[in-house]
């Protein structure tokens, strides 16, 4: 390091700039708690102080600011759903990332690579058609491609899977598919909703959640009690745990969900490659890292604990599709949590107790909803009423069978 560097870096007239405040402590009182301080979170209290004024906002963490699901996936974004609900949502996200490092003024990494969802099977290769009609209709450029137009755009791809699994027949190729930085995301959000006045409080965890006359009244916490009368409860895999706390039932059930990075590699592979078959989906980071996933585990469990099994299964997956990686070392694999609903939609929105809203039913696919979560809670929650992006992905959907199903795009699509 040069010197006059160093001298600079150790006088304290120069002090690293924090990305947001630490308060103190909490306040008695907010006009609005948010629980849980990840990507989504962080969004809608951004686009809550941004778009409709309301800065008296606390986000309250367990732990640090995006160590749940914002910064244990495999930071993927996408559009090319297979409803015309959903593809519609996820356009408004696309369309929010395309422009977020500039209006959070910091560099997220978000590069367009194209989303290949390949298939394996003429089955496989009716959805993906199905699945290119809706996006056309709703305006988003999918395609149905060949084997040919797909080796020459991923030419170090093997077509035949090492003969090990069924050869690739086809693809929905989706250009505007991306990749961003998950854990920038989280920092940005929570700079400018600290830049707006909102309140972001760490290692604050939430005890309980007090109701009275079917309205919440504030919420309890490990550093006391506060009012509140509007609380968002936007924690992911620990949705059940919150809910309970009101007596308040969802379909949701929790599985964990693993993935894995190689060690860093010159740049090679442009583009994000999914096999819905092999239950995998890979990707190049900006760092090199090759960045991997699988389907779920087949277990419904709260842990965040990664397997020898996953490992394994994953590298032999890794190799199938691109034999170049057959001796590239894993360098690091983790799990995160993912609390799903019966129709791979999410569930959000208002509740049948007043001022308690929930934004749950993730999955594997909540980092590329971040921006259009953020801003369409924070209309739910200004307004009291689902923004008309939201409105069938409300809680009491499966009280009326009104379910939008999703598992043809969401299940190993990421």
């Amino acid at each position: 390091m040069p010197y006059q560097l160093l001298r600079f870096a150790m006088r304290k007239k120069y002090p690293e700039p924090r990305m947001f405040r630490s308060p103190d402590k909490l306040r008695d009182e907010y006009d609005v708690v948010i629980i849980g301080g990840g990507g989504h979170g962080l969004a809608t209290a951004y686009y809550l102080a941004k778009n409709h004024g309301i800065t008296d906002v606390a986000v309250l963490d367990q732990g640090y600011i995006g160590g749940g699901g914002t910064g244990r996936n495999t930071a993927i974004i996408r559009s090319n759903y297979l409803t015309e609900q959903g593809v519609a949502f996820y356009q408004r996200s696309v369309n929010l990332y395309a422009d977020l490092s500039r209006e959070l003024d910091f560099n997220l990494f978000y590069t367009k690579r194209g989303h290949y969802t390949l298939a394996h099977s003429d089955a496989s290769m009716r959805t993906m058609r199905w699945r290119a009609e809706v996006n056309k209709h709703v305006g988003v450029d999918s395609e149905v491609v060949g084997p040919g137009f797909i080796k020459k755009e991923i030419p170090q791809i093997d077509l035949q899977c090492g003969g090990h699994q069924p050869p690739i027949v086809g693809a929905l190729y989706h250009p505007p598919g991306a990749i961003a930085r998950h854990d920038a995301v989280a920092w940005t959000y929570a700079r400018g909703a600290d830049r707006h006045g909102v309140e972001i409080h760490q290692k604050t965890k939430v005890t309980g959640i007090e109701v009275r006359d079917h309205a919440v009244a504030g919420v309890h916490t490990d550093k006391g009690f506060v009012k509140a009368r509007k609380v968002l409860s936007a924690v992911a895999g620990w949705t059940t745990h919150i809910t309970k706390m009101i007596d308040l039932h969802t379909p949701l059930v929790i599985h964990p969900l693993q993935a894995l990075v190689t060690e860093p590699l010159k740049p090679w592979l442009d583009a994000i490659v999914v096999s819905g078959s092999l239950h995998v989906y890979m990707s190049q980071s900006t760092r090199g890292e090759v960045v991997g996933g699988a389907s779920l585990d087949p277990y419904e469990l709260i842990s965040m604990r990664s397997t020898l099994d996953f490992a394994e299964s994953m590298a032999g997956y890794f190799v199938d599709l691109f034999p170049c990686l057959s001796n590239v070392k894993i360098m690091r694999q983790w799990a995160g949590l993912c609390d799903m609903t019966p129709d791979f939609s999410p569930i959000m929105g208002t509740t049948p107790i007043r001022g308690f809203y929930i934004d749950a039913g993730w999955g594997t696919y909540g980092f590329k909803a971040t921006p259009v979560c953020g801003e369409t809670l924070a209309h739910t929650i200004a307004h009291n009423e689902e923004h008309k992006l939201i409105r069938l992905f409300t809680l009491a959907r499966f009280g009326r069978f009104e379910l939008v199903g999703e598992k043809g795009a969401a299940s190993v699509g990421h």
